[in-house]
């Protein structure tokens, strides 16, 4: 009596447990994006109080943000795809601060399904968007990457598949893979086996051998540092680790011109 009842627990445990797991894996996509929706109207009154205007693509449709250097012709471009629970709007910061250090025009990939950009987020997705947005970039100067969080992933394919036409990389509170990142944060799950979109960064950087920049902070609790200095120590091009320890995931993402300067003199040294 005493064996069946052990047998009986332990037959619902993994029961409870398989379906936990079919029920993440059903809603995965829910857990890692948070897209904010914004009306068209919303979106342009945004992107006029901070001095961006729509990028478009050849048929005209909006793909983005932009803000050209008030310096003309600019000495490169930056494009830069964020982080999730962000939009093209709330990347202007990165304008603000870049566009005081050197003479470069910004350019701010929108996902698909973010602000008012039609589609659904999914790697497949956001990989296709940030490859078409890239090849609608000019190609007459350089073209640096800067990402953010999720969006490390994102600007680690656009290096490793166009690695001739990047001329520098900048990632912050970066993952080595999504899938680490989120097996620790659900230590009880298969994640390995559930995981659709696993932005495997390191696996693209190895592609890519011009000059990445990593910046972590000490009190991420959304992608702890390790997950950064993993991927610093597995590329194997020009790099350089910058540390901030009392920095927590949103704070690290806005530095002073200063820092920028010091960007991009890093990948002007380490240029091909």
């Amino acid at each position: 009596m005493k064996r069946f009842i052990i047998r009986r627990i332990l037959t619902l445990a993994v029961i409870a447990y398989v379906m936990v797991c079919v029920y993440v894996a059903l809603i995965q996509r829910q857990m890692i994006y948070h897209p904010p929706e914004y009306s068209t109207a919303a979106v342009d009154a945004a992107a006029q109080s901070s001095r961006l205007e729509r990028w478009k693509d050849a048929s005209g449709n909006p793909i983005g943000m932009k803000r050209l250097s008030p310096k003309q012709p600019s000495d490169g471009q930056v494009m830069i795809v964020y982080g999730n629970g962000s939009c093209a709007t709330s990347c202007a910061h990165y304008a603000d601060q870049l566009q005081p250090a050197a003479a470069l025009d910004v350019y701010i990939l929108e996902y698909p399904g973010y602000a008012d950009r039609p589609g659904k987020p999914s790697q497949k997705n956001l990989f296709q968007a940030a490859d078409e947005a890239f090849q609608s970039l000019p190609t007459n100067q350089p073209t640096y990457l800067l990402g953010e969080s999720l969006g490390t992933g994102v600007a680690s394919h656009l290096a490793g598949t166009f690695s001739n036409k990047v001329a520098g990389v900048v990632l912050f509170a970066p993952y080595n893979s999504l899938t680490a990142v989120a097996q620790y944060h659900e230590p009880f799950l298969p994640v390995w086996l559930l995981l659709l979109d696993r932005y495997p960064s390191q696996d693209f950087l190895r592609s890519y051998h011009g000059p990445v920049g990593i910046l972590v902070a000490g009190k991420d609790l959304t992608v702890p540092e390790k997950f950064g200095r993993r991927l610093y120590d597995s590329y194997q091009g020009p790099k350089q680790l910058w540390e901030f320890p009392s920095d927590n995931h949103g704070s690290v993402m806005g530095r002073p011109p200063d820092f920028w300067k010091e960007v991009i003199a890093f990948w002007k040294a380490n240029s091909h």
